[in-house]
């Protein structure tokens, strides 16, 4: 059964490993504009490290009118991916993908 499920709008993608579904959900859909600085990134794990290694919890509760649930429940996302995923292998996957 697989354990990632992609999440983005409603996608129920699913995967046996995360770096499938990091790939996926660069890939798959639409980029996301960080409502703090304008930035654009890929939408799920990304948006999430760029959020959270970016900008502060106080600017993101801010901008996106989140509560400390909301907080909580991506800094738990982004503790799980970054907890097993090859990250230099999810950058190669890209990489070959352009």
């Amino acid at each position: 059964m697989p354990r990632w499920t992609c999440g983005i709008d409603g996608c129920d993608a699913a995967f046996d490993d995360v770096e499938s579904a990091i790939v996926h959900q660069t890939n798959g859909h639409q980029r996301h504009e960080c409502k703090v600085c304008g930035t654009i990134v890929p939408d799920g794990y990304f948006a999430i490290r760029h959020a959270f290694d970016e900008h502060t919890r106080a600017e993101f509760v801010r901008a996106y009118d989140a509560d400390s649930a909301a907080v909580r429940r991506r800094e738990e996302i982004k503790r799980d991916i970054e907890g097993e995923a090859d990250l230099q292998s999810v950058v190669e996957q890209l990489d070959r993908n352009e």
